[in-house]
C-alpha cells in the first residue's frame, strides 16, 4: 500500500503554513494548499502540490474544495492541518464587534467548515491537526491586546477535544498544537521587535511530522509546542 498521503493545509501563503507544504511535498505527499494568496506557492512549483486561492471563512467557496477532494484526491483526505489564523492586537474596548467576529471567523468558524467538509472523506486512521496558541491555554500567561485572538484559540482547543470524543469510535483522530513564539510576520505584528527562539522552518517541520504520525499515540490531546511565550 502506498505511503503517499492526501493532505490539506490552510494558511499557506507564508510563515509556518508555507514551510509545512514545502516539507510535505519534499516527502512525496500530495498536498492541497489553501490560502487567500496562492501565488507564493505557485511560484515555487512544488511537486504534487495544488495551491488554490481560498478564503476558509466564506461558505460559498466550499463546493470548490468538495470538487477537488472528489476529483483529485479520489474522495480521500488523510490529514487536515488547520493552520490559517487571524491576529488582532488592540485594546479590548477599542475593538469593533465586526473585527472581533472576523477573528472568530478565521480562527474558529473557518476550521469548523473545513472539518465538516473533510471528515466524511477521512479514514479511521485520518488525522486532524488544529493549530492554536499557548495564549489560548487555560492558566497560561496572557497578554494585553490579544483578547480576540487568544480567546478564539481557546475555543479551537476545546472544540478539538470535543470532536475527539465524538469520533473516538470510528475516527479520525483530532489533536491541537498550542504554539509558543515563532518568528513569523504574525508575531512581528503583535510584538514588534521581539525575536523568537524558533523559526517558521523549525515549527513547520515539527507540525508536518506530528501530522503524519501523532495520531498513533494521541487523540483529543493539547500539546504545547514552544520554547517561550507569547
Amino acid at each position: 500500500m502506498s505511503t503517499q498521503k492526501n493532505i490539506i493545509v490552510t494558511g499557506t501563503s507564508k510563515g509556518i503554513g508555507l514551510e509545512i507544504v514545502k516539507i510535505l511535498s519534499g516527502m512525496g505527499h500530495r498536498v492541497l494548499a489553501l490560502s487567500r494568496n496562492e501565488k507564493p506557492l505557485l511560484d515555487l512549483n512544488l511537486n504534487a502540490v495544488n495551491a488554490l486561492a481560498f478564503d476558509i471563512t466564506r461558505e460559498e467557496n466550499y463546493p470548490i474544495l468538495e470538487d477537488f477532494i472528489k476529483n483529485e484526491f479520489d474522495s480521500r483526505v488523510d490529514i487536515l492541518i488547520n493552520n490559517a489564523g487571524k491576529l488582532l492586537h488592540e485594546k479590548f474596548t477599542a475593538i469593533a464587534l465586526a473585527d472581533f467576529k472576523a477573528v472568530y471567523e478565521a480562527n474558529v468558524y473557518g476550521p469548523v467548515l473545513m472539518m465538516q467538509k473533510c471528515i466524511p472523506h477521512m479514514p479511521d486512521t485520518g488525522h486532524v491537526v488544529n493549530i492554536s496558541s499557548i495564549g489560548g491555554v487555560q492558566g497560561s500567561v496572557k497578554f494585553a491586546g490579544l483578547s480576540a485572538y487568544s480567546s478564539s484559540k481557546a475555543a479551537l482547543i476545546n472544540l478539538t477535544e470535543l470532536l475527539a470524543e465524538e469520533y473516538k469510535e470510528k475516527g479520525p483522530s483530532f489533536n491541537v498544537l498550542a504554539l509558543g513564539a515563532v518568528q513569523t510576520e504574525m508575531l512581528e505584528a503583535a510584538f514588534p521587535g521581539l525575536k523568537a527562539p524558533v523559526t517558521a522552518e523549525q515549527m513547520g517541520a515539527y507540525i508536518a511530522d506530528f501530522a503524519l504520525r501523532g495520531q498513533q499515540l494521541y487523540n483529543g490531546k493539547l500539546l504545547q509546542v514552544g520554547k517561550s511565550t507569547p
